[in-house]
């Protein structure tokens, strides 16, 4: 299974991403899957300057992961997988790309984004694709680093926002 982890944070490669996760995870890959931000070579240039030794990172489309992914390129790869928004990860998985878990990181409150966390906001399109990756048996948490004390299940982060 390539993807360790998908994980949903908007700032995408940073100090708890590459650092944090890293040392949990071990990937030998960090990819971004953004299509803005895979077709601009200054940002792309920069998230590259801050990955970790010993690593590769791949900042693609969506269109080319799904490809890439499909025929094989990262199968001998443990991906840590990193995208901005649930969209693309729905996007991912309807495409047939096996994900087992997301993690929902960071997303500001902003656009119409409601707080559900500290580190998560979300507008109700967010919160329907989040509910569909779940309907395809695939865990859904937020865990903002992995040296929190507790994982936050999907259901648990929506049935405490309701009360």
């Amino acid at each position: 299974m390539p993807i360790v982890l998908a994980r949903i944070d908007q700032r995408l490669i940073h100090g708890i991403t590459v650092n944090q996760w890293n040392k949990v995870l071990h990937p030998k890959r960090f990819m971004v899957v953004d299509d803005e931000i895979s077709n601009n070579e200054l940002v792309k240039a920069s998230m590259r300057m801050g990955k970790p030794a010993g690593t590769g990172m791949s900042i693609i489309s969506i269109d080319d992961a799904i490809k890439n992914f499909k025929a094989g390129k990262y199968d001998t790869h443990s991906v840590f997988l990193i995208v901005k928004e649930p969209r693309i990860i729905l996007d991912l998985v309807n495409a047939g790309i096996e994900i087992k878990s997301v993690n929902v990181g960071a997303l500001f409150e902003e656009k119409g984004r409601k707080p559900y966390t500290n580190h998560v906001a979300m507008n109700d399109q967010e919160v329907s694709d989040l509910k569909k990756i779940a309907s395809k048996n695939i865990r859904v948490f937020f865990e903002y680093t992995p040296d929190d004390e507790n994982e936050i299940e999907l259901e648990a982060v929506l049935k405490n926002k309701e009360e």
